[in-house]
């Protein structure tokens, strides 16, 4: 074996392959360049995906001429404490971005300092450096790469087309103007839509860069975040669980400033969300963490996407709770999208004249119509009477102080009468049940839609939630026991959660080979089918990881119960169920989305409905 020293370049093009990913990496190496020298505006030019060209122009510090050509030379750095590498307070300090982006592309630098007499520059192809120069420049710093990676054609053939490279370009200068809503960020060029994000100031400076980058629907549908735990701060916005997404890439972080892609953050928001959003929805959210650089460490990788904590639970569980508890205080909210939608899909629909006559015979079209219990009770604003089931089912349940459950042999009461004073209250008065599962309620300046289903689904379940944490969860004992015939791998899954679904008021044993006897269940359940109950939460074991913490455990599962336990599609609701279902709704925390992260209602403005009509 004949060890050798590798040649200057050939180290430079190694180091490139760490640092220099694609064209993206080096505008971020580049702009956090420009963020450091103190720059207030920042311009950056791309064609072809940076391929052929990248340019990045501050008016940050700038450079004299000696360090300029400093700056090209590896780890040659300005913003590192030799004597404490842990404390790093800048966005750069390993000092290989320039000389390796060098390396690989044919790399020119201008900058003059303020108050110069003149710019210098300074050339590098392909890792051969040139000597620096005068030049004319404002004062400030462009770096412009050109033909990126003909050095190593082979990394060139691994690059995905034009508009992908583009697309992760325009993400990594959001994920940095979010980080500094202080500064001006610009990116044009000939490969993309221009973008101008305008530097923003005091108080609200943070929300009005969201807005910039994210746009108004989540400014509207956002829940600011503010806690501290043990000198570990966590800050920003995040959105309610019903304006959610189907990936990933709306969901920011920032760790000192600076955007990671961090998957113990990522983990926790999704933990954060568990018991709001189905498993195939994603949440929304601007997060960022400020902790003592000495309890972080950024260099686990070159380019520095993730991160290393030295608690990590106590991260971990910052952001849980934080996130949890403004969610909580955000009682019935839910998203404004919803509403809009619904108006698009009205506005959508044809109305084939609007002669009066034509009108009446087609408002009402089959395809479209209440049920005709719900027609009788918009007449006389009277409701239809509900069947003995629906106390049984809805009332009976959660024990709502609204619900009755009158015995067979009483006269069923007279339909109740609307009770305006109540449309001053955030969800309304109900007038009618459509369908036998939407409540129409009236509110001051609108209508709000509701998913009884949905609905009582999330109140059982805080209910169930809340007897958990005070270790009160009622059960009832089954007359007859029920035997429930399983696969072996879920009799096995439930007999090792015998205990904790103890604690959620379900007692289950092992029955024989191939079997379960459940004795009690929880009494908010009501009469529940005991044998699809105990199926779903044998399937909700086996999705569930060995390391899951307990709380998370029983809260899926409890979500699961509370799918059970709710009042079904298709029962018909009294008036006095359909009001407390709402009063019961705003007094509910999170109570605007059920446990699979769907609305629970929808609201429609006055003013919205009287456009679809041509009054405004």
């Amino acid at each position: 074996m004949i060890i050798r020293q590798l040649t200057e370049g050939t180290i430079n093009r190694i180091a490139a392959g760490e640092v220099v990913e694609r064209p993206a990496s080096v505008v971020k190496e580049l702009v956090e360049n420009a963020i450091d020298a103190e720059a207030t505006r920042i311009d950056i030019v791309t064609a072809s995906g940076g391929k052929t060209m990248l340019r990045v122009t501050d008016n940050g510090v700038g450079m004299n001429a000696d360090d300029l050509a400093l700056a090209v030379e590896r780890h040659c750095t300005s913003k590192l404490n030799e004597n404490d590498l842990f404390d790093i307070q800048s966005l750069g300090f390993r000092g290989e971005a320039l000389p390796s982006i060098g390396s690989v592309a044919e790399l020119s630098i201008k900058t003059r300092q303020q108050g110069a007499d003149t710019g210098w520059a300074l050339t590098i192809d392909g890792g051969q450096k040139s000597a620096v120069s005068p030049t004319a420049l404002n004062t400030g710093t462009q770096i412009e790469a050109r033909n990126l990676f003909f050095t190593t054609p082979a990394r060139l053939k691994f690059l995905k087309s034009d508009r992908a490279e583009t697309s992760a370009i325009t993400d990594v200068v959001k994920r940095l103007a979010l980080a500094h809503p202080n500064i001006r960020f610009s990116l044009a060029g000939p490969d993309r839509t221009a973008l101008d994000y305008g530097a923003a100031s005091g108080d609200e400076a943070l929300l009005s860069r969201i807005t910039q980058v994210m746009g108004k629907e989540f400014r509207d549908n956002a829940v600011a975040i503010d806690a501290v735990r043990e000198g570990v701060r966590l800050t920003g916005f995040a959105a309610l669980p019903t304006f959610n997404r189907a990936n990933t890439l709306q969901q920011f972080f920032f760790v000192n400033g600076r955007p990671v892609r961090d998957r113990q953050l990522l983990g926790a928001l999704r933990a954060a969300y568990s018991d709001f959003q189905s498993k195939h929805r994603h949440p929304v959210a601007v997060l960022f963490v400020d902790i003592d650089p000495h309890q972080v460490d950024v260099n686990v990788q070159p380019t520095k996407a993730d991160v290393r904590f030295r608690d990590a639970a106590l991260v971990r569980g910052l952001i849980i709770g934080a996130i949890r508890e403004a969610m909580a205080a955000t009682g019935h909210r839910s998203a404004t999208t919803g509403g809009a939608e619904a108006l698009a899909l009205l506005q959508r629909r044809h109305i084939p004249s609007t002669r009066p006559s034509d009108w009446q015979q087609s408002a009402f079209r089959p395809d479209f119509q209440a049920a005709p219990d719900a027609r009788d009770a918009m007449q006389g604003d009277r409701f239809a009477e509900p069947s003995q089931a629906a106390y049984e089912a809805f009332g009976a349940n959660a024990g709502f102080e609204g619900f009755q459950n009158p015995s067979a042999d009483t006269r069923p009461m007279q339909a109740a009468q609307y009770e305006p004073e109540a449309a001053h209250l955030p969800l309304g008065a109900a007038r009618a049940q459509l369908h036998e599962n939407y409540i129409v309620a009236q509110t001051e300046d609108g209508l709000v839609i509701v998913d009884q289903h949905a609905a009582h689904e999330r109140l059982v379940y805080e209910r169930l939630k809340a007897a958990l944490a005070k270790k009160e969860v009622a059960t009832q004992m089954l007359l007859i026991p029920d035997i429930i015939d399983l696969p072996e791998d879920d009799v096995d899954r439930l007999e090792a959660r015998a205990e904790e679904l103890n604690h959620l008021g379900l007692h289950l044993e092992r029955f024989g080979p191939g079997a379960i006897c459940v004795r009690e269940t929880p009494a908010l359940l009501g009469d529940t089918d005991v044998g699809g109950l105990v199926r779903d939460i044998a399937d909700d074991l086996a999705e569930l990881d060995a390391s899951t913490r307990l709380e998370e455990r029983l809260h899926f599962v409890a979500a699961t119960m509370a799918c059970h336990g709710s009042v079904r599609s298709g029962r018909r609701l009294r008036a006095e169920e359909m009001n407390a279902l709402l009063r019961d709704m705003e007094a509910t925390p999170n109570s605007g989305q059920c446990n699979h992260g769907r609305p629970t209602y929808v609201e429609l403005k006055l003013a919205d409905i009287e456009k679809l009509f041509g009054r405004r």
